[in-house]
């Protein structure tokens, strides 16, 4: 069973419902929605207000990824927008315990993530605190990078420390997914694939989307 969530970011904002819709009828499992501040990373997307709008769009599960320096400030917001899942970096340097059990607290899945140039390590002493973790397959900030491939063995690691400790947590992969690596990313224990360009490329998402899972689900064979 892998998971596909196609990245907003790369959808065509002014028509977003219309894209929405598309996302729904191609079976996708999560939106992913990439939450930048302009100071945690080089970029600003949107806040608490777009993730409310889009709620109201859809019934699909909202995976916020928040990619700002001060995330503790701002759950509270995202939860009350509707998010499902929110994800947040072990390099902002809070308490994430606290944090993680916040987010929980208020009704979301916890996630925590790690910039490429931070050990994978970084997550293990938070799993027993998450529902997901993600691994960055490109350096956080703009879509359309080219995928880092020792990003897998991060995955690699990572999926061995989970079943380790026993514990019941999703490994999402985010960056430069395509048909050609979906498989990999699966053959190395991702579970759930975020896909930008992949998934809205040529405006034709639902073919998209059913490729990239047949790519994911070849990695399982």
């Amino acid at each position: 069973m892998i998971k596909i969530a196609p990245s907003l970011l790369a959808a065509d904002f002014v028509l977003l419902e219309r894209e929405i819709r598309a996302v729904e009828a191609a079976g996708a499992d999560y939106i992913h929605l990439d939450v930048m501040d302009g100071h945690f990373v080089p970029n600003i997307t949107f806040g608490p207000m777009v993730v409310e709008a889009i709620r109201k769009t859809t019934a699909l599960t909202l995976d916020v990824h928040l990619m700002i320096s001060d995330p503790g400030r701002y759950v509270r917001a995202f939860a009350d927008s509707g998010a499902d899942v929110c994800t947040v970096h072990v390099e902002v340097g809070t308490d994430l315990r606290a944090l993680l059990r916040e987010i929980r607290e208020l009704g979301m899945r916890a996630g925590a993530t790690v910039k490429p140039a931070t050990p994978v390590e970084a997550l293990y002493p938070l799993l027993p605190s998450l529902d997901l973790a993600l691994v960055m397959s490109v350096e956080p900030g703009f879509g359309g990078q080219a995928f880092m491939p020792e990003s897998l063995e991060k995955v690699r690691r990572l999926r061995a420390e989970i079943e380790r400790q026993d514990v019941d947590v999703e490994i999402e992969i985010d960056g430069g997914i395509g048909l050609e690596n979906a498989g990999q990313a699966v053959a190395a224990g991702a579970e759930v694939l975020v896909a930008g360009s992949a998934a809205f490329r040529d405006g034709k998402v639902v073919k998209n989307v059913a490729a990239l899972r047949r790519a994911g689900l070849a990695g399982l064979t």
